[in-house]
């Protein structure tokens, strides 16, 4: 796994302590506040907007990278 999945896996398990679905605008938010490497937040930033459960933007980010 590379360094970035491993820490947006890391992000996303704090993200989703206290709820369910999350925006995308929500995870941009708190990525921003988490101080990723900017590589993360390409990720992130690429997301489509929506709701995701931390099993959905889990996946959306691996595919995103690939």
């Amino acid at each position: 796994m590379s360094d970035d999945l491993q820490l947006l896996d890391a992000y996303l398990d704090d993200a989703f302590l206290s709820t369910e679905r999350l925006s995308s605008g929500d995870l941009q938010r708190g990525a921003i506040a988490a101080d990723l490497p900017a590589t993360a937040m390409t990720r992130i930033d690429a997301l489509p907007e929506g709701e995701y459960s931390q099993d959905e933007a889990s996946e959306a980010l691996r595919v995103l990278g690939a």
